[in-house]
């Protein structure tokens, strides 16, 4: 279970993110980001953190909680893409920067997917926070 301070209320109200049905709409819209970026299998795999055949059986229906490196990975993906919305509002440029070469310095001439491929999640964060940092926002 986790809080979540809702704005219209003053108090905490608890959310459950540990079960099928989250996992499901969690998977649905990680399904719709991946078609839009364009992704492989293996990049998916890679991005999510998760074995072949974890991906297969989710794609086959095959869904039970997900664990938090899961959850913690789809945080960063789906904030990354809102924030690229927000920062370029034309979708196709929005979904191509994630494949430019970028000149920022954590890049170095490397695009951002190419960062977020090494396969750890702090790279994630690192392009998440840099998203947010250039929108005036925070991570």
């Amino acid at each position: 279970m986790s809080a979540v301070l809702y704005p219209h209320t003053a108090k905490p109200v608890s959310v459950n993110l540990n079960t099928v049905a989250s996992a499901e709409s969690a998977l649905r819209s990680f399904w719709r980001l991946a078609e839009v970026w364009k992704l492989t299998t293996t990049e998916q795999i890679t991005l999510l953190g998760v074995a072949r055949t974890t991906l297969y059986q989710w794609k086959q229906g095959k869904v039970r909680p997900l664990d938090r490196h899961v959850l913690e990975r789809l945080s960063y993906l789906f904030g990354i893409y809102a924030a690229l919305q927000i920062l370029l509002p034309v979708p196709e440029r929005a979904n191509e920067w994630l494949r430019k070469p970028n000149t920022a310095p954590f890049l170095a001439g490397s695009s951002a997917l190419d960062r977020m491929l090494s396969g750890q999640v702090a790279d994630l964060f690192v392009v998440r926070q840099y998203l947010d940092a250039e929108r005036g926002g925070k991570a």
